[in-house]
């Protein structure tokens, strides 16, 4: 294919006014500037940084009535690229991040441009000092963030998707609203054939976190697993995967309050229902395994 176009997609609770100013005007500084650019309100109103930078391509706003998620907040600016239908690869930015180095859509726009069967590229999360933590390196154990190379997931902070992988898998769950929707959308992507790669050439600065910041982390992180598997993983792993799952939290979360919601979350993933069952094919098991993660940890 040629030169893919590309456009960038932010999602914002409008409450991070002076970061998403910074991102923008880091998108802004890109020597391969991009397309369209789409802003989305989470169920907020857009404050003027949306409208009043000096920004390359054409900006779309997009304010939606209610909190979707992030997932959600996502697909509605997919919706909106749609829509134009000029879009080839949209890059996901979280909205307190930024892009450190100037070309990094040209890297990606060349990534894709090599590849028809690349459908996602994962960037590499870094913060104020430099440091990756190991939940942001997309493979198990203490894995190199500077090793680059095919994988089986990708951060939601940074990423590019090709549009033509998710007309072809379906767009982000948004009934997850938060927590393991990167994993469906990767294992939808790699038991239909396309490729993951984790670029870490490609940086996204954020702040250094912990996931447990969020008061519902525990509750929705265990739910959104036991659904993540319902749907996607042959029965016969179901139980396997969960097990693993189980022993690890058990040692991982000292709190008996993050316990207990934990297990709250898990009942609730097998009470309520998980969405459309579609299990990936056993050769994609056996794919994932050799990329050196089995979907049963």
């Amino acid at each position: 294919m040629g030169a893919p176009r590309i456009a960038v997609a932010v999602v914002t609770m409008g409450n991070r006014p002076a970061e998403v100013d910074a991102l923008l005007e880091s998108v802004a500084k890109q020597d391969v500037p991009p397309e369209r650019i789409v802003i989305v309100g989470n169920g907020c109103p857009l404050p003027e940084f949306a409208r009043r930078l000096s920004l390359p391509g054409e900006v779309t706003t997009v304010e939606l009535d209610e909190n979707l998620g992030c997932p959600g907040g996502r697909n509605a600016a997919l919706a909106r690229l749609r829509e134009f239908g000029d879009i080839d690869v949209v890059v996901d930015l979280d909205d307190d991040g930024l892009l450190v180095d100037a070309d990094v859509l040209r890297r990606v726009r060349d990534l894709y441009a090599a590849d028809d069967r690349l459908g996602i590229v994962g960037f590499r999360i870094a913060d104020e000092q430099g440091g990756t933590q190991q939940r942001h390196v997309p493979r198990i154990g203490n894995a190199d963030p500077l090793r680059g190379g095919y994988v089986t997931g990708f951060l939601g902070g940074g990423h590019a998707l090709r549009m033509a992988m998710l007309d072809d898998i379906g767009d982000w769950p948004a009934e997850f609203f938060f927590a393991h929707e990167e994993t469906d959308l990767a294992w939808r992507a790699a038991d239909a054939g396309w490729r993951i790669l984790y670029a870490p050439e490609l940086v996204l600065r954020h702040p250094r976190t912990s996931p447990a910041r969020h008061a519902i982390y525990y509750r929705v992180n265990a739910r959104n697993r036991v659904w993540l598997v319902r749907r996607r993983l042959p029965l016969a792993l179901v139980p396997v995967h969960l097990g693993v799952w189980v022993l690890l939290t058990l040692a991982r979360i000292r709190s008996r309050a993050g316990l207990r919601a934990w297990f709250g979350g898990f009942a609730e993933g097998l009470r309520e229902p998980a969405g459309e069952r579609r299990p990936m094919r056993w050769r994609t098991v056996w794919r994932l395994t050799r990329l050196g993660r089995p979907p049963v940890v």
